[in-house]
């Protein structure tokens, strides 16, 4: 799951409108998402369909003209102030609902027309950079906050009873989706020293607090409000930060996917035009505002961003790929005979196996071999699935 955060007024909701269609309230003021929205979008891929020449049956998924569109789960969280993490604001509330995140897309206003407390001011005011800052310093101190209760007993027992720092961290974040991996990377990262823990100074345990922040709830910026003139150098300044950067324009997506859902225009998440299918049903302004949509923001930067941020959260910041599970190789089908029925997201590095626990419990334990699709070739439990494979999976029971 991906956690959409930021202050307020920055077009979070617009976002996350444009990329699940779902009825979320818009409006200009800040604290309009008083309950976080969840919501489906969709990982847009080139489906294998079009590789093998079979038409396919999506379940799972759905396949336009060969472009495979994978559901994922979206958080919408209600915009942060300064000193949420104290209770400022709505503050606890929201931060808690990107415990379960396993990465974040941080919607920006780019043209620096919001303040930071998410009040409308001239655009060029406002440095964005600042809320980039602010919302790190907003997270690293709630996550310290929920391990400082614990850490002086955590860190006596490490040493005098010589149990195992990283399990004990693991079980004290374990609600917040942070695994022993983040915890072993994030100390080595830091230097210190996991044998001395009660050793370490306050700004130590803030120091590996926020590292920790880094590596378990990676971050992609969204410079939100692209159209806005004063948006173009501050983007800029946003890309010499230490994170991936998209442009967007948020508020351009859901007026296409609006007018797309309504067929008045033909236009895929994160296509790079648009064709007006009914011009007569349109009135002269609507028809202006999407052509100024199509060139200044399809033409020039590609697409409105929305698509892209989507993608990179999920393909770049959590390394995830995609895999066809199948039961029929020669027909690349189920056992009701649908072609490429799904696709599944998988973390990089994920074998046959696990892949087979992913799609049943009873798979995964029955576990034979597994078979590629391309090369016809066996595999055991321990292969390590690439992207874009299709893989039969060989039971004592059945196959998939």
């Amino acid at each position: 799951m991906v956690g959409i955060v930021g202050k307020p007024n920055t077009g979070k909701s617009t976002f996350f409108s444009a990329a699940t269609l779902a009825p979320a309230e818009i409006a200009s003021y800040p604290f309009t998402t008083i309950k976080p929205n969840r919501g489906v979008g969709y990982v847009r891929t080139p489906c294998v369909c079009k590789e093998f020449n079979v038409k396919d049956n999506p379940v799972n998924s759905i396949c336009l003209d060969g472009i495979r569109l994978i559901p994922v789960e979206l958080i919408d969280c209600a915009g942060l102030v300064p000193g949420a993490w104290q209770g400022r604001g709505l503050g606890n509330q929201f931060l808690d609902e990107i415990r379960k995140a396993d990465a974040l897309i941080h919607i920006v206003d780019a043209s620096g027309g919001t303040d930071s407390e998410g009040r409308i001011c001239k655009p060029g005011e406002h440095d964005p950079l600042e809320d980039v800052r602010f919302l790190e310093h907003e997270i690293t101190m709630w996550m310290g906050n929920i391990l400082k209760r614990d850490w002086p007993k955590i860190a006596r027992t490490a040493e005098a009873e010589s149990k195992d720092l990283f399990s004990m961290l693991e079980e004290r974040l374990s609600g917040l989706t942070i695994k022993r991996g983040h915890i072993f990377e994030a100390i080595r990262r830091t230097g210190l020293n996991a044998d001395k823990p009660t050793m370490w100074s306050e700004e130590d345990f803030l120091k590996f607090v926020d590292v920790l922040r880094q590596i378990a709830k990676p971050m992609l910026i969204v410079a939100n409000k692209i159209d806005i003139s004063t948006s173009e150098e501050n983007l800029g300044r946003l890309k010499e930060l230490n994170y991936l950067v998209v442009s967007c324009c948020a508020e351009a997506e859901l007026a296409l996917r609006r007018a797309a859902e309504k067929q008045l225009i033909d236009y895929r998440p994160g296509d790079c035009n648009l064709k007006i299918n009914k011009p007569e049903q349109l009135n002269e302004s609507q028809i202006k505002a999407l052509e100024t949509i199509k060139e200044k923001i399809l033409l020039k930067l590609g697409s409105t961003g929305v698509q892209e941020a989507i993608n990179t959260a999920f393909f770049k910041l959590l390394n995830m790929i995609t895999v066809y599970p199948v039961e029929d190789l020669e027909h690349l089908s189920d056992h009701n005979g649908r072609v490429l029925p799904d696709a599944y997201l998988v973390p990089y590095g994920t074998t046959a196996r696990q892949l087979a626990y992913m799609i049943h419990t009873e798979l995964g334990e029955s576990f034979i071999y597994a078979v590629e699709a391309r090369e016809k070739k066996r595999v055991g439990e321990d292969h390590i699935l690439k992207d874009r494979d299709i893989i039969s999976i060989i039971s004592a029971k059945k196959r998939a």
